[in-house]
């Protein structure tokens, strides 16, 4: 897909080991920004961001309200908030009811940046343990966005990817080896 104005990755339970594999391998100029959801008990915030950033050239930084969405870096949502995007193309952070027994929930990511960036949205659902993400893939799907998920087979925990295929339209499911490639391929 050209043209890609956001990619939003969502995962839980052995995402962060494909995320380490990933990072070091993206193209540095990469014309969009990657948000990240992932599952993490409270209080580890600092430290997920300051993992990744030293697998990668790109800046890597934890979410902050009202915080300009800028291509070139890798957001990471703090534990214990929802991510909402905004349609100025901007952060808000949220502390409503746990989605699927988490917080952040990948689905009202995906969901919130299905209506704001549409068919120039690409979502990818890696490994887990439940279903978080799936219905946000649905939301997004309608929306015309790109839909992909980490292959079941290379994921530790195959449960989320494999719910996903089974309940949308998927456009690609990507090994842990080919998803750098192709998120370089966005650009």
């Amino acid at each position: 897909m050209k043209g890609c104005k956001a990619l939003v990755i969502g995962g839980s339970a052995g995402s962060l080991d494909v995320l380490i594999k990933v990072l070091p391998e993206l193209d540095t100029d990469l014309a969009f920004p990657i948000i990240i959801v992932i599952h993490r008990k409270k209080g580890t915030d600092s430290l997920l961001a300051d993992l990744l950033s030293t697998k990668t050239q790109l800046l890597v930084k934890e979410v902050e309200e009202k915080e300009e969405i800028l291509a070139r870096t890798i957001y990471i949502v703090p534990s214990d908030y929802h991510l909402l995007i905004e349609n100025d193309h901007t952060f808000s952070l949220d502390y409503s009811e746990k989605v699927n027994y988490s917080r952040p929930s990948i689905d009202v990511t995906f969901q919130s940046a299905a209506e704001v960036y549409g068919e120039q949205l690409v979502c990818l659902l890696l490994s887990g343990s439940n279903t978080d993400g799936v219905n946000g893939l649905i939301t997004a799907r309608n929306y015309g966005a790109e839909i992909c998920v980490q292959d079941p087979s290379t994921a530790q925990v195959d449960f989320m990817p494999a719910q996903a295929i089974a309940s949308v339209k998927v456009d690609h499911i990507l090994s842990t080896e080919a998803i750098a490639a192709y998120i370089n391929t966005l650009n």
